[in-house]
């Protein structure tokens, strides 16, 4: 795997109010956090850009609403923020799903620096991290999915179903690789090739 010199690492939502299980519920990948924290920082040892997206929701009851303190990102994301240089850094505003719908615009910021790939991490799996990969392919980056740096929670829909965390995950990774909008890897593969 290659990793372009100048490719960003899309960091998304990873914010104290998924924090709140009594909100979401169970979720998976405990080990997700340190994934994305070794990212950023081999990202920001690099030189390479890092975006860092915050799920400003209009949800009444969500913990992701600004002005509540679950809008703000955890502890361990907000301390490396800054670390990269003004240049080498972006904070996306969005309400929606795709960070690609988002303030500033993300597609104009990456077209703009010449950026054509893209790994992306975060929380949720199936959510806003897939999404924002999703429309990543669409519109025509090389996007990396870092599987083992997202995590979700189990979810009820239609028809009585209900699926855990871990079922609605793969399901995004089988859906994003074997769909053709992501290639989907993993931290240690993602590190070795960033080195």
């Amino acid at each position: 795997m290659d990793i372009a010199e100048n490719a960003a690492l899309v960091v998304v939502d990873v914010q104290q109010g998924f924090e709140d299980l009594d909100f979401w519920g169970t979720r998976n990948n405990p080990g997700a956090d340190e994934n994305i924290a070794s990212l950023i920082d081999a990202w920001q040892a690099s030189g390479r850009p890092v975006v860092f997206v915050r799920h400003d929701s209009v949800g009444p009851r969500s913990p992701l609403r600004p002005g509540q303190p679950g809008n703000a990102f955890k502890q361990y994301v907000e301390a490396r923020r800054g670390k990269g240089g003004a240049e080498a850094e972006l904070l996306v505003a969005k309400s929606v799903n795709s960070a690609f719908y988002g303030s500033p615009d993300l597609d104009a910021w990456l077209k703009g620096a010449g950026i054509s790939q893209i790994a992306v991490v975060g929380i949720q799996t199936n959510m806003c991290a897939e999404t924002t990969a999703r429309m990543g392919g669409n519109l025509g980056y090389d996007v990396l999915f870092v599987y083992d740096a997202t995590y979700t929670f189990g979810l009820e829909g239609p028809f009585g179903w209900r699926r855990e965390a871990e079922e609605l995950a793969q399901a995004t990774a089988v859906t994003l690789h074997g769909g053709g909008f992501a290639r989907v890897v993993t931290t240690g593969e993602v590190l070795d090739a960033a080195g």
